[in-house]
């Protein structure tokens, strides 16, 4: 079993940043693949970004591409999403997943799944 914890979430202005950190209870971090995931009212779940277990092969969301990079510290059990030149539009609540297999963008792929982090961007 492997429990997430998000932060860094809050309330910004457009076009600041934040990090969004994800901490993880496992002792074999390093074998998860690592996704964020966003979900604004109303909306579907919407995959973000992902990277595998060494962190050398990442993919991202095309809106988000360029601007919302991640990475991962496996010494810190931890997985990052940092968060540039924010839009309004990416306002929602941040979730953090692991899996066991590839890298991929596919909800149903993830295992395990964190609570969230709100993140509201403000005009």
């Amino acid at each position: 079993q492997v429990q997430l914890v998000e932060s860094g979430g809050g309330l910004v202005q457009a076009g600041d940043s934040l990090r969004l950190s994800c901490a993880a209870s496992t002792r074999t971090f390093s074998v998860y693949s690592m996704g964020w995931f966003r979900q604004a009212p109303g909306k579907e779940r919407e995959f973000v970004a992902a990277l595998s277990w060494s962190g050398g092969n990442t993919i991202y969301a095309d809106s988000v591409k360029g601007r919302l990079p991640i990475s991962r510290d496996n010494a810190k059990n931890t997985v990052y999403l940092q968060m540039n030149t924010l839009k309004p539009e990416d306002t929602a609540v941040y979730l953090c997943a692991a899996t066991r297999g590839w890298v991929v963008s596919t909800t149903s792929r993830y295992e395990y799944w964190g609570q969230g982090t709100q993140v509201t961007v403000s005009s």
